[in-house]
Protein backbone atom coordinates (compact mmCIF):
# COMPACT_ATOMS: atom_id res chain seq x y z
CA UNK A 1 0.00 0.00 0.00
CA UNK A 2 2.77 2.46 -0.88
CA UNK A 3 1.94 3.73 -4.37
CA UNK A 4 -1.43 5.40 -4.81
CA UNK A 5 -4.17 3.57 -6.67
CA UNK A 6 -5.78 5.18 -9.73
CA UNK A 7 -8.87 6.02 -7.63
CA UNK A 8 -6.74 7.73 -4.99
CA UNK A 9 -4.93 9.70 -7.68
CA UNK A 10 -8.30 11.06 -8.77
CA UNK A 11 -9.07 12.14 -5.19
CA UNK A 12 -5.66 13.85 -5.03
CA UNK A 13 -6.64 15.96 -8.04
CA UNK A 14 -9.20 17.52 -5.68
CA UNK A 15 -7.06 17.58 -2.52
CA UNK A 16 -7.78 21.28 -1.83
CA UNK A 17 -11.44 20.35 -1.46
CA UNK A 18 -10.77 18.37 1.71
CA UNK A 19 -8.38 20.52 3.75
CA UNK A 20 -11.19 21.91 5.95
CA UNK A 21 -13.24 18.74 6.10
CA UNK A 22 -13.68 15.90 8.59
CA UNK A 23 -13.49 12.90 6.31
CA UNK A 24 -14.60 9.31 6.70
CA UNK A 25 -12.86 6.95 4.25
CA UNK A 26 -14.46 3.59 3.48
CA UNK A 27 -14.88 0.95 0.82
CA UNK A 28 -12.15 -0.70 -1.24
CA UNK A 29 -9.16 1.18 0.18
CA UNK A 30 -5.99 0.12 -1.64
CA UNK A 31 -3.35 2.45 -0.18
CA UNK A 32 -2.62 4.83 2.68
CA UNK A 33 -4.31 7.91 1.19
CA UNK A 34 -6.37 8.44 4.38
CA UNK A 35 -3.11 8.90 6.28
CA UNK A 36 -1.65 11.21 3.62
CA UNK A 37 -4.53 13.48 2.58
CA UNK A 38 -4.57 16.86 4.35
CA UNK A 39 -7.81 17.11 6.32
CA UNK A 40 -9.04 18.44 9.66
CA UNK A 41 -9.89 14.85 10.65
CA UNK A 42 -9.47 11.52 8.89
CA UNK A 43 -11.29 8.39 9.99
CA UNK A 44 -11.38 5.00 8.27
CA UNK A 45 -13.76 2.11 8.40
CA UNK A 46 -12.72 -1.01 6.50
CA UNK A 47 -13.80 -4.63 6.29
CA UNK A 48 -10.28 -5.62 5.21
CA UNK A 49 -7.94 -6.57 8.02
CA UNK A 50 -4.71 -6.05 6.02
CA UNK A 51 -5.77 -2.51 5.10
CA UNK A 52 -6.62 -1.76 8.72
CA UNK A 53 -3.21 -3.05 9.86
CA UNK A 54 -1.38 -0.52 7.71
CA UNK A 55 -3.68 2.46 8.27
CA UNK A 56 -3.90 1.98 12.04
CA UNK A 57 -0.14 2.47 12.33
CA UNK A 58 -0.64 6.13 11.47
CA UNK A 59 -4.28 6.82 12.27
CA UNK A 60 -4.33 4.63 15.39
CA UNK A 61 -7.88 4.54 16.84
CA UNK A 62 -9.24 6.57 13.92
CA UNK A 63 -8.86 3.45 11.76
CA UNK A 64 -11.53 0.83 12.52
CA UNK A 65 -11.97 -2.72 11.24
CA UNK A 66 -15.18 -4.72 11.33
CA UNK A 67 -18.21 -5.97 9.45
CA UNK A 68 -20.48 -3.10 10.43
CA UNK A 69 -19.60 0.52 11.17
CA UNK A 70 -21.00 2.07 14.35
CA UNK A 71 -21.84 5.63 15.37
CA UNK A 72 -18.45 5.91 17.10
CA UNK A 73 -16.68 4.97 13.86
CA UNK A 74 -18.17 7.91 11.95
CA UNK A 75 -18.31 10.45 14.81
CA UNK A 76 -17.68 14.10 13.86
CA UNK A 77 -17.35 13.36 10.14
CA UNK A 78 -19.04 15.70 7.63
CA UNK A 79 -17.71 14.07 4.45
CA UNK A 80 -17.59 10.50 3.11
CA UNK A 81 -15.04 9.37 0.53
CA UNK A 82 -16.13 5.92 -0.58
CA UNK A 83 -13.93 3.71 -2.77
CA UNK A 84 -16.15 1.55 -4.94
CA UNK A 85 -15.47 -2.23 -4.74
CA UNK A 86 -15.86 -4.67 -7.62
CA UNK A 87 -18.82 -6.33 -5.89
CA UNK A 88 -22.08 -4.37 -6.19
CA UNK A 89 -23.95 -6.09 -3.29
CA UNK A 90 -20.93 -5.36 -1.09
CA UNK A 91 -21.12 -1.67 -2.06
CA UNK A 92 -24.82 -1.54 -1.20
CA UNK A 93 -24.21 -3.21 2.17
CA UNK A 94 -21.43 -0.80 3.12
CA UNK A 95 -23.06 2.37 1.83
CA UNK A 96 -26.42 1.66 3.44
CA UNK A 97 -24.63 0.98 6.72
CA UNK A 98 -22.54 4.18 6.55
CA UNK A 99 -25.30 6.49 5.34
CA UNK A 100 -27.63 5.29 8.08
CA UNK A 101 -25.13 6.72 10.58
CA UNK A 102 -24.01 9.93 8.87
CA UNK A 103 -26.13 13.09 9.33
CA UNK A 104 -28.28 14.53 6.58
CA UNK A 105 -26.22 17.09 4.68
CA UNK A 106 -23.05 14.99 4.69
CA UNK A 107 -21.03 15.49 1.49
CA UNK A 108 -20.58 12.23 -0.42
CA UNK A 109 -17.75 11.42 -2.80
CA UNK A 110 -17.73 8.04 -4.55
CA UNK A 111 -14.71 7.07 -6.63
CA UNK A 112 -13.73 3.90 -8.44
CA UNK A 113 -12.35 2.34 -11.57
CA UNK A 114 -14.79 2.23 -14.49
CA UNK A 115 -14.30 -1.52 -14.86
CA UNK A 116 -15.47 -2.00 -11.25
CA UNK A 117 -18.93 -0.71 -12.17
CA UNK A 118 -18.68 2.61 -10.33
CA UNK A 119 -21.23 4.00 -12.79
CA UNK A 120 -23.83 2.19 -10.69
CA UNK A 121 -23.24 4.68 -7.86
CA UNK A 122 -25.73 7.22 -9.23
CA UNK A 123 -28.58 4.72 -9.43
CA UNK A 124 -27.74 2.92 -6.19
CA UNK A 125 -27.62 6.12 -4.14
CA UNK A 126 -30.63 7.74 -5.81
CA UNK A 127 -33.06 7.03 -2.91
CA UNK A 128 -30.77 8.90 -0.51
CA UNK A 129 -28.68 11.36 -2.53
CA UNK A 130 -28.47 12.82 -6.02
CA UNK A 131 -24.98 12.04 -7.30
CA UNK A 132 -23.28 13.82 -10.20
CA UNK A 133 -20.09 12.86 -11.99
CA UNK A 134 -17.49 15.56 -11.37
CA UNK A 135 -14.31 14.02 -12.74
CA UNK A 136 -13.07 11.30 -15.04
CA UNK A 137 -9.39 10.37 -15.07
CA UNK A 138 -7.08 7.36 -14.69
CA UNK A 139 -9.94 5.25 -16.08
CA UNK A 140 -11.91 6.15 -12.97
CA UNK A 141 -15.04 8.13 -12.22
CA UNK A 142 -15.60 10.50 -9.29
CA UNK A 143 -19.16 11.28 -8.18
CA UNK A 144 -20.34 13.90 -5.70
CA UNK A 145 -23.60 14.53 -3.89
CA UNK A 146 -25.15 15.39 -0.54
CA UNK A 147 -27.03 13.04 1.76
CA UNK A 148 -30.71 14.03 1.64
CA UNK A 149 -32.34 11.01 3.32
CA UNK A 150 -30.83 8.61 5.84
CA UNK A 151 -31.47 4.98 4.90
CA UNK A 152 -32.35 2.37 7.49
CA UNK A 153 -29.87 -0.46 7.81
CA UNK A 154 -30.46 -3.95 9.15
CA UNK A 155 -27.54 -6.35 8.78
CA UNK A 156 -29.88 -9.33 9.18
CA UNK A 157 -31.46 -8.52 5.81
CA UNK A 158 -28.14 -9.16 4.09
CA UNK A 159 -27.61 -12.70 5.34
CA UNK A 160 -28.17 -15.47 2.81
CA UNK A 161 -27.60 -19.21 2.79
CA UNK A 162 -27.49 -22.19 0.44
CA UNK A 163 -27.45 -25.96 0.91
CA UNK A 164 -24.32 -27.97 0.19
CA UNK A 165 -24.94 -31.68 0.62
CA UNK A 166 -26.03 -32.07 4.25
CA UNK A 167 -24.67 -28.62 5.17
CA UNK A 168 -26.05 -25.10 5.29
CA UNK A 169 -23.58 -22.43 4.15
CA UNK A 170 -24.19 -18.92 5.54
CA UNK A 171 -23.06 -15.99 3.41
CA UNK A 172 -22.82 -12.19 3.23
CA UNK A 173 -22.08 -9.73 0.38
CA UNK A 174 -18.45 -9.68 -0.68
CA UNK A 175 -17.65 -13.17 0.60
CA UNK A 176 -15.97 -15.70 -1.68
CA UNK A 177 -18.24 -18.68 -2.45
CA UNK A 178 -21.25 -16.51 -1.59
CA UNK A 179 -23.52 -18.05 -4.21
CA UNK A 180 -22.34 -21.63 -4.18
CA UNK A 181 -19.33 -23.92 -4.11
CA UNK A 182 -16.82 -22.71 -6.68
CA UNK A 183 -15.13 -25.15 -9.06
CA UNK A 184 -11.65 -24.72 -7.56
CA UNK A 185 -12.74 -25.44 -3.99
CA UNK A 186 -14.77 -28.41 -5.21
CA UNK A 187 -11.66 -29.85 -6.86
CA UNK A 188 -9.63 -29.38 -3.68
CA UNK A 189 -12.34 -31.01 -1.56
CA UNK A 190 -12.35 -34.06 -3.81
CA UNK A 191 -8.73 -34.75 -2.83
CA UNK A 192 -9.41 -34.77 0.93
CA UNK A 193 -10.00 -38.25 2.37
CA UNK A 194 -12.59 -39.04 5.05
CA UNK A 195 -11.62 -39.65 8.67
CA UNK A 196 -8.69 -37.24 8.71
CA UNK A 197 -7.30 -36.12 12.06
CA UNK A 198 -5.13 -33.35 13.43
CA UNK A 199 -5.04 -29.56 13.34
CA UNK A 200 -6.13 -28.02 10.04
CA UNK A 201 -5.66 -24.34 9.14
CA UNK A 202 -8.02 -23.00 6.47
CA UNK A 203 -6.41 -19.87 5.00
CA UNK A 204 -8.81 -17.47 3.27
CA UNK A 205 -11.80 -19.36 4.63
CA UNK A 206 -14.49 -17.28 2.88
CA UNK A 207 -17.91 -18.60 3.87
CA UNK A 208 -16.32 -21.59 5.60
CA UNK A 209 -17.11 -24.06 2.82
CA UNK A 210 -13.83 -25.99 2.85
CA UNK A 211 -13.69 -26.37 6.63
CA UNK A 212 -17.35 -27.25 7.02
CA UNK A 213 -17.21 -29.94 4.35
CA UNK A 214 -13.95 -31.33 5.74
CA UNK A 215 -15.38 -31.51 9.25
CA UNK A 216 -18.55 -33.18 7.98
CA UNK A 217 -16.61 -36.26 6.82
CA UNK A 218 -13.66 -35.94 9.23
CA UNK A 219 -15.24 -35.01 12.57
CA UNK A 220 -11.97 -35.48 14.49
CA UNK A 221 -10.14 -32.64 12.79
CA UNK A 222 -9.51 -29.49 14.81
CA UNK A 223 -10.45 -26.51 12.64
CA UNK A 224 -8.73 -23.13 12.57
CA UNK A 225 -10.02 -20.65 9.99
CA UNK A 226 -8.78 -17.24 8.98
CA UNK A 227 -9.46 -14.49 6.45
CA UNK A 228 -8.82 -10.75 6.01
CA UNK A 229 -12.45 -9.99 5.17
CA UNK A 230 -14.66 -9.20 8.18
CA UNK A 231 -17.70 -10.47 6.27
CA UNK A 232 -15.93 -13.79 5.65
CA UNK A 233 -15.04 -14.09 9.34
CA UNK A 234 -18.68 -13.61 10.38
CA UNK A 235 -19.97 -15.89 7.61
CA UNK A 236 -17.59 -18.68 8.60
CA UNK A 237 -18.62 -18.41 12.25
CA UNK A 238 -22.27 -18.56 11.19
CA UNK A 239 -21.64 -21.57 8.92
CA UNK A 240 -20.02 -23.50 11.77
CA UNK A 241 -22.87 -22.62 14.13
CA UNK A 242 -25.55 -23.56 11.57
CA UNK A 243 -24.06 -27.04 11.24
CA UNK A 244 -23.15 -27.63 14.90
CA UNK A 245 -19.45 -27.68 14.05
CA UNK A 246 -16.61 -26.41 16.18
CA UNK A 247 -13.68 -24.31 15.05
CA UNK A 248 -11.67 -21.21 15.83
CA UNK A 249 -12.25 -18.36 13.37
CA UNK A 250 -10.11 -15.22 13.45
CA UNK A 251 -8.84 -12.36 11.30
CA UNK A 252 -5.31 -12.56 9.97
CA UNK A 253 -3.32 -11.13 7.07
CA UNK A 254 -2.01 -14.51 5.89
CA UNK A 255 0.10 -15.55 8.93
CA UNK A 256 0.16 -12.20 10.77
CA UNK A 257 -2.04 -13.48 13.63
CA UNK A 258 -1.42 -17.23 13.26
CA UNK A 259 0.34 -19.00 16.11
CA UNK A 260 1.55 -22.56 16.50
CA UNK A 261 1.92 -25.37 13.98
CA UNK A 262 -0.60 -27.46 12.08
CA UNK A 263 -0.84 -30.85 10.45
CA UNK A 264 -2.37 -29.42 7.30
CA UNK A 265 -2.89 -26.00 5.74
CA UNK A 266 -5.57 -25.83 3.06
CA UNK A 267 -6.44 -22.88 0.86
CA UNK A 268 -7.99 -21.64 -2.33
CA UNK A 269 -5.80 -18.51 -2.26
CA UNK A 270 -6.92 -15.29 -3.91
CA UNK A 271 -4.92 -13.69 -6.68
CA UNK A 272 -6.70 -10.33 -6.59
CA UNK A 273 -6.65 -7.52 -4.06
CA UNK A 274 -9.71 -5.49 -4.97
CA UNK A 275 -9.52 -4.86 -8.71
CA UNK A 276 -5.76 -5.43 -8.87
CA UNK A 277 -4.09 -8.74 -9.69
CA UNK A 278 -1.78 -9.69 -6.83
CA UNK A 279 0.05 -12.93 -6.06
CA UNK A 280 1.56 -11.54 -2.85
CA UNK A 281 -0.84 -13.27 -0.47
CA UNK A 282 -0.48 -16.66 -2.16
CA UNK A 283 3.32 -16.42 -2.27
CA UNK A 284 3.39 -15.45 1.41
CA UNK A 285 1.06 -18.35 2.14
CA UNK A 286 3.40 -20.85 0.47
CA UNK A 287 6.70 -19.49 1.78
CA UNK A 288 5.43 -19.02 5.31
CA UNK A 289 3.82 -22.46 5.56
CA UNK A 290 7.04 -24.17 6.68
CA UNK A 291 7.01 -22.10 9.88
CA UNK A 292 3.46 -23.21 10.68
CA UNK A 293 3.47 -26.90 9.75
CA UNK A 294 4.43 -29.84 11.93
CA UNK A 295 7.14 -32.10 10.52
CA UNK A 296 5.44 -34.25 7.92
CA UNK A 297 2.58 -31.77 7.71
CA UNK A 298 1.34 -30.64 4.33
CA UNK A 299 0.20 -27.60 2.42
CA UNK A 300 -2.63 -28.34 0.00
CA UNK A 301 -3.88 -25.57 -2.28
CA UNK A 302 -5.92 -25.20 -5.43
CA UNK A 303 -5.05 -22.56 -8.00
CA UNK A 304 -5.63 -21.56 -11.58
CA UNK A 305 -3.34 -23.73 -13.67
CA UNK A 306 -1.54 -20.76 -15.26
CA UNK A 307 -0.32 -19.27 -11.96
CA UNK A 308 3.42 -19.73 -11.24
CA UNK A 309 3.16 -21.67 -7.98
CA UNK A 310 5.17 -24.85 -8.82
CA UNK A 311 8.48 -22.97 -8.72
CA UNK A 312 7.65 -21.32 -5.38
CA UNK A 313 6.56 -24.67 -3.91
CA UNK A 314 9.79 -26.33 -5.01
CA UNK A 315 11.93 -23.46 -3.72
CA UNK A 316 10.17 -23.65 -0.35
CA UNK A 317 9.51 -27.36 0.19
CA UNK A 318 12.05 -28.96 -2.13
CA UNK A 319 9.32 -30.68 -4.16
CA UNK A 320 5.58 -30.83 -4.76
CA UNK A 321 3.02 -32.99 -6.50
CA UNK A 322 -0.12 -32.28 -8.47
CA UNK A 323 -2.90 -34.37 -6.91
CA UNK A 324 -5.59 -33.48 -9.42
CA UNK A 325 -6.17 -31.12 -12.30
CA UNK A 326 -8.71 -30.16 -14.90
CA UNK A 327 -8.74 -27.59 -17.66
CA UNK A 328 -8.67 -24.64 -15.26
CA UNK A 329 -7.31 -25.71 -11.88
CA UNK A 330 -4.58 -27.75 -10.25
CA UNK A 331 -4.48 -29.07 -6.68
CA UNK A 332 -0.94 -28.90 -5.30
CA UNK A 333 0.43 -30.83 -2.33
CA UNK A 334 3.73 -30.11 -0.61
CA UNK A 335 4.98 -31.93 2.50
CA UNK A 336 7.33 -30.44 5.09
CA UNK A 337 10.49 -32.56 5.25
CA UNK A 338 13.57 -31.82 7.30
CA UNK A 339 15.35 -30.32 4.29
CA UNK A 340 12.64 -27.71 3.71
CA UNK A 341 13.29 -24.23 5.04
CA UNK A 342 11.65 -20.86 4.82
CA UNK A 343 12.76 -18.54 2.04
CA UNK A 344 13.12 -14.85 2.62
Amino acid sequence: MSAFSPASEVILRHSDEFTQRRVLFAGDLQDDLPAQLDTVLSRVHTQQYHHWQILSRTLEDNARYGLVATADDVAECDTLIYFWPKNKPEALFQLENLLSLLPVGTDLFVVGENRSGVRSAEQMLEPWAKMNKIDSARRCGLYHGSLDVQPTFDVEQYWDEYPLGPLTIKTLPGVFSRDGLDAGSNLLLSTLKPHMKGKVLDMGCGAGVLSAMLASFSPKVRLFMTDVNAAAIEASKATLAANDLEGEVFASNVYSDVNGRYDMIISNPPFHDGMQTSLDAAQTLIRGAVKHLNMGGELRIVANAFLPYPQILDETFGSHEVLLQNGRFKVYRAVLQRAAKAKR
